[in-house]
């Protein structure tokens, strides 16, 4: 009975995501419901390695001091907060949940002893934004980073021309996110692990078991690292490298804008 209900729920999640529309509304409902718990959630499924990653994500982004950078789908800041030790010139998150906004905007007062007490490093500014149609000036980005954003996104190729718009030329895109496994098996046994997991803590934390069931089956129509690499590069970004993480679980593409995007 329990495989039949979770067939159940696993065809509805399936279909709530299966349009842009829908994922859309499904991503907005889901990031206001579990913006309390996130973090514990990233921790949790990375083993405690989230952060470990976010880290490298920032170091590889090489800021300058005169650097302009923004973090999309900022979540509760651990990436932008990472990338102010570098102290950048401008510093803004922007994430479509308000609760997150909230969440990230209150861990400024804590900023001097999360930086080690730094002089000079600018206060960081959150948005709440949709990073498909980004309220932001074009070419006034140094620095473009994400952190599970791009999987979440109705239109992945809508996303990546509104990030290459934001970023002057040769400025520098990070993201970091789940991948989906070319191996048929590994990625059986990978999404298969990933929604039991989520089953169970969507049960335990919200009384519903789609709640980070959504997780597996956003990978399922993921194109993949090496699908986004040729994305970034259909897009106007060159210099795309794909650096897995997780034995390829993970992984962080690191690309930059060189031109701006031909005619369509």
């Amino acid at each position: 009975m329990w495989v039949e209900g979770g067939t159940r729920h696993a065809t509805s999640l399936r279909a709530a995501i299966s349009t842009a529309e829908g994922k859309r509304r499904y991503v907005r409902r889901l990031f206001a419901t579990i913006a309390d718990r996130y973090d514990f959630i990233t921790r949790f499924l990375s083993y405690g390695q989230d952060r470990r990653w976010k880290r490298r994500l920032v170091r590889l982004a090489g800021i300058r001091a005169s650097d302009r950078v923004l973090d999309l789908a900022c979540g509760t800041g651990d990436i932008l907060f990472e990338a102010l030790r570098y102290r950048p010139a401008r510093a803004i998150g922007l994430d479509l949940t308000l609760r997150m906004i909230q969440l990230a905007h209150g861990r400024t007062s804590q900023l001097p002893a999360s930086i080690g007490n730094r002089l000079g490093v600018i206060s960081p500014v959150f948005l709440v934004g949709d990073m498909s149609a980004l309220p932001l000036r074009p070419d006034d980005f140094d620095v473009v980073t994400t952190g599970y954003g791009l999987r979440n996104v109705p239109h992945l190729s809508v996303a990546i021309r509104e990030i290459h718009r934001v970023l002057v030329p040769g400025g520098r895109l990070l993201s970091l996110d789940f991948n989906r496994p070319g191996n048929g098996a590994v990625r059986a046994v990978y999404l298969a692990y990933l929604t039991a997991v989520g089953s169970l803590l969507g049960l335990i934390l919200h009384r519903d078991p789609d709640t980070y069931r959504y997780i597996p089956e956003s990978i399922r129509n993921y194109p993949g690292a090496d699908g986004v690499a040729r994305l970034l590069e259909a897009e106007g970004f060159d210099d795309v490298r794909v650096i897995s993480v997780l034995f390829g679980l993970m992984a962080i593409h690191v690309a930059r804008k060189v031109s701006m995007l031909k005619p369509r």
